[in-house]
């Protein structure tokens, strides 16, 4: 008989249609409705991109797809079966829904894994805490994957498209040399760092590593997307980091958003609308390195470091 292992993967969640964006909104908010403004202020953004919400949604969804691909073509065990489940932080199915799915469905193992290669107790430990309550609630034994920042497939897949930027950019006239290419992620409240959290130090080998494979030799980190709150969060802010770069005569830059693995809003407004009209008014040239949405390198290394872990005791 096969034994099917659950494998709950984890994300943000966006909203399937603009109707909902008041919903999903209220979840981010805890409960707490935004204002008129507020709400128009993200709608506007969703409206901004191309397609609006609905690749956001196609793109976890064809991940979750693509992996479950992978899994069945490495796994080497003929009697065993990982099954994918979708659990989301903020959007149906919640993380709470994936986990009830498997129950439902008689699985009894399982392990979970974020699309976040990197680990901060405010991130992936939040989707681990949600999914670990409903996993004991339901009677389902699970395993975690924290992070997989420095997994080679991973750090080979954002190198090849960092390389393969800075091919453009010489193609261009620019000097490969010269390019300034600016790692980034999604920025956390400063509180982290007294936390002894994780998440910036992974960042930052992530970074070098990636920046040693691609041979980019004038590179730096920089944070992007930080919330609204009164509280201070990690930067500089790319916007700023755009601002210095101009003071210093850089004119052409590389954005290398390590810290996320698709097109969602994060990247398709706060990087290719937002930053790239502060780069159009300071005379930089600012290209993106494309997503690795369902890069057969990264299903690849989220397939080994969930296959890995598994086998560990």
């Amino acid at each position: 008989m096969m034994n099917k292992i659950g494998v709950l993967v984890m994300s943000y969640g966006t909203p399937e249609s603009m109707d909902q964006v008041e919903a999903y909104y209220t979840h981010i908010r805890r409960g707490h409705p935004p204002t008129e403004e507020q709400l128009q202020e993200l709608k506007d953004r969703y409206e901004a991109i191309v397609g609006g919400v609905f690749p956001l949604r196609a793109n976890t969804d064809s991940q979750v797809a693509a992996l479950q691909e992978t899994l069945d073509r490495l796994n080497e065990d003929k009697n065993r079966r990982f099954v994918c489940y979708q659990g989301l932080k903020h959007a149906r199915p919640f993380i709470e829904d994936g986990v009830a799915q498997m129950a439902e469905d008689g699985i009894k193992e399982a392990i979970g894994i974020v699309l976040a290669p990197h680990y901060s107790v405010m991130s992936v430990g939040g989707y681990i805490k949600r999914a670990k309550a409903k996993a004991e609630e339901c009677g389902v034994a699970m395993k975690f994957v924290e992070s997989y920042h420095l997994h080679p497939k991973l750090i080979q897949a954002f190198a090849n498209r960092v390389s393969s930027k800075l091919d453009l950019f010489e193609e261009a006239g620019a000097e490969r040399s010269k390019v300034r290419v600016l790692f980034s992620a999604h920025s956390l409240p400063e509180k982290i760092l007294a936390m002894g959290d994780p998440y910036q130090d992974q960042l930052l080998e992530t970074s070098a590593a990636v920046a040693e494979k691609a041979g980019a030799v004038s590179w730096q980190f920089t944070w992007q997307s930080a919330g609204r709150t009164a509280e201070p969060w990690l930067g500089p802010d790319i916007l700023d980091t755009l601002r210095t770069l101009s003071q210093e005569q850089v004119e052409d830059v590389l954005v290398a958003p390590v810290g996320f693995v698709s097109d969602h809003l994060e990247v398709l407004y706060d990087l290719d609308i937002e930053a790239k009209a502060i780069a159009k008014e300071l005379d930089i040239r600012l290209e993106r390195i494309d997503s690795l949405n369902t890069d057969p390198l990264y299903m690849e290394t989220l397939s080994e470091v969930i296959l890995n872990t598994w086998a560990k005791e």
